[in-house]
């Protein structure tokens, strides 16, 4: 048994290699969403809390009451 060759050194280095060459092309890179130009003038729908003396306040108006809304808000943001 002592006189059994020796496994030369770079076949431990080459699994090494080759699992790392392996994982290189298998992984995937996270891709990151292109951003959405957001045109002027294009509303998106969400859910905000507002105090109820202020929703009543809005809508006392009668129709319209959320375009006031945002007005308002506009107006507080300085646009």
């Amino acid at each position: 048994m002592a006189d059994q060759p020796r496994r030369p050194r770079t076949l431990g280095n080459a699994r090494t290699e080759a699992e790392a060459a392996f994982k290189k092309v298998t992984t995937k890179v996270a891709v990151v969403p292109p951003k959405q130009n957001v045109a002027p003038g294009i509303k998106q729908q969400v859910t905000l809390r507002i105090d109820q003396d202020v929703l009543e306040h809005f809508q006392a108006g009668g129709p319209g009451w959320q375009d006031r809304i945002n007005d308002a808000l506009r107006k507080a943001v300085g646009k």
